[in-house]
C-alpha cells in the first residue's frame, strides 16, 4: 500500500500503525465495515486498512500480498488479532480463488491500495526507485523476471511498446534506442545507471518531473503485471462480494484509474439508454454495481501535504447488486495487455 507518515494511530490488533495509507477515512466511509463483517484488504503493505477494519469489534479480514517481506511483518498483526486476521501470500488478482480455497463464498467489502508501498520505494535493495542507488530488480515477490531482465534482452521494439504503453512516454523509442546502445559495453545492472541513460536520452527541464520517472513506472508495472492484476481483482471482487457489499479502489495513475473507471461505468450500466435500444441490438446485463459517487474521491490538501506521495491519488466506490457475476471484460484486459504487433514505422513516438 502506498503509505505516508502522520500521528500514529492507536488500534487493536498490532498496536500504533506506523504507517497509514492514502484516503484512509474515505476508504472507511464508502466501505463501511459493520461488527461480525468479513472483509478483503486486497493490498495489504503495512496492515492500514487491516487494523482500522479490525478496530470495529468482530469484524473479520482476509488479507492478500504477494511481497514476501509484507507477509513476514505482518505477522506480528496475525498473532495479536484473536483470530479475526488472515494473511495470504498471494496475488490481489487471484483473491477470488484463494478465498474459495479457504472455503469462503461471499465476503461483504473490498479494499484494493494498487501500486507500489512506501516501504517497498524507499528500500534500494528493492530497486523500485532511482532515488537511490540499487540493483535494476522492482519484483513484488522477488521472483520471476526482474527490471535488469527486461532491460537487457527486450528488442528495442519492445522496450519501447513498453515504456509507450505503460509509461505514456512519447519520446519511448528514443529511450529505447539508447538502452539497447548502451547495453552493448555491458549490462545495465543499476537503478542509477539506468536513470542516467534516460536522462542522456531526454535531458530534463529545471521542475519538470525527472526524465526517468515513467520508463521507472513503465519497467515495475510490466515486471508485475500490475494492470492485468487489477483486471482480474475487479472481476474477483465482483464474484466475491455480496449483495450490498463494497469495492474501494484508491489509484495512483491514469492507467490505473482509466481501467477501475471503465469496469465501474460498465458494471453499473453508466451511459447505456435501455429504452432506446435499434431493433435487435442485445439488451445489456443487468448492472452488477451501483456507484456510490459519479466523480472520483481526491486526498484533502491536508493530506498532501502531509504525504506528497498521496497526491495523485483516486478512489472511486461502488455497490454489488443481486445480479450474476459478468467475469473478465475482454474490453479491459486489452487495456493491460502490451500490443501484439510491433509499432508501425513513421509513427509519432520518437
Amino acid at each position: 500500500m502506498m503509505a505516508g507518515g502522520g500521528d500514529a494511530e492507536t488500534l487493536p490488533a498490532g498496536g500504533p500503525a506506523s504507517h497509514v495509507p492514502v484516503l484512509l477515512p474515505e476508504v472507511l466511509q464508502g466501505l463501511r465495515p459493520r461488527e461480525g463483517g468479513l472483509y478483503v484488504d486486497g493490498t495489504f503493505g503495512a496492515g492500514g486498512y487491516s487494523r482500522a477494519i479490525l478496530a470495529i469489534p468482530g469484524a473479520r479480514v482476509i488479507a492478500f500480498d504477494r511481497d514476501p517481506a509484507a507477509i513476514r511483518d505482518g505477522a506480528g498483526l496475525v498473532a495479536a488479532s484473536g483470530g479475526r486476521l488472515t494473511l495470504v501470500h498471494a496475488r490481489f488478482g487471484d483473491l477470488a480463488a484463494e478465498l474459495r480455497a479457504l472455503g469462503v463464498e461471499k465476503v461483504d467489502g473490498v479494499a484494493l491500495d494498487i501500486g507500489v508501498s512506501s516501504m517497498q520505494f524507499d528500500q534500494a535493495a528493492r530497486g523500485f526507485s532511482f532515488r537511490f542507488d540499487g540493483p535494476l530488480d522492482m519484483r513484488m515477490e522477488s521472483a520471476g523476471r526482474s527490471a535488469a531482465d527486461i532491460v537487457n534482452t527486450e528488442s528495442a521494439e519492445r522496450l519501447a511498446d513498453i515504456i509507450y504503453a505503460y509509461g505514456e512516454d512519447h519520446a519511448s523509442r528514443r529511450i529505447a534506442r539508447f538502452i539497447v546502445n548502451a547495453r552493448e559495453a555491458g549490462p545495465i545492472t543499476t537503478t542509477a545507471a539506468l536513470a542516467d541513460i534516460v536522462q542522456r536520452a531526454i535531458p530534463g527541464k529545471p521542475g519538470d518531473i525527472h526524465p526517468a520517472t515513467r520508463t521507472f513506472q513503465a519497467l515495475r508495472i510490466a515486471v508485475n503485471d500490475e494492470l492485468g492484476e487489477l483486471v482480474r481483482a475487479l472481476a474477483g471482487a465482483e464474484e466475491i462480494l455480496a449483495e450490498g457489499g463494497t469495492l474501494a479502489v484508491v489509484t495512483f495513475h491514469s492507467l490505473e484509474d482509466r481501467i477501475v473507471k471503465q469496469f465501474f461505468a460498465q458494471r453499473s450500466g453508466r451511459g447505456a439508454a435501455r429504452s432506446r435500444l435499434l431493433p435487435g441490438e442485445p439488451v445489456p446485463p443487468p448492472s452488477t454495481f451501483t456507484l456510490q459517487t459519479r466523480h472520483p474521491v481526491a486526498p484533502s490538501a491536508s493530506e498532501t501535504a502531509a504525504n506528497p506521495r498521496a497526491r495523485s491519488a483516486k478512489l472511486r466506490v461502488a455497490i454489488r447488486t443481486d445480479a450474476a457475476a459478468l467475469g473478465l471484460d475482454a474490453r479491459l484486459a486489452a487495456l493491460a495487455a502490451l500490443p501484439d504487433r510491433e509499432p508501425a514505422k513513421g509513427g509519432r513516438r520518437k
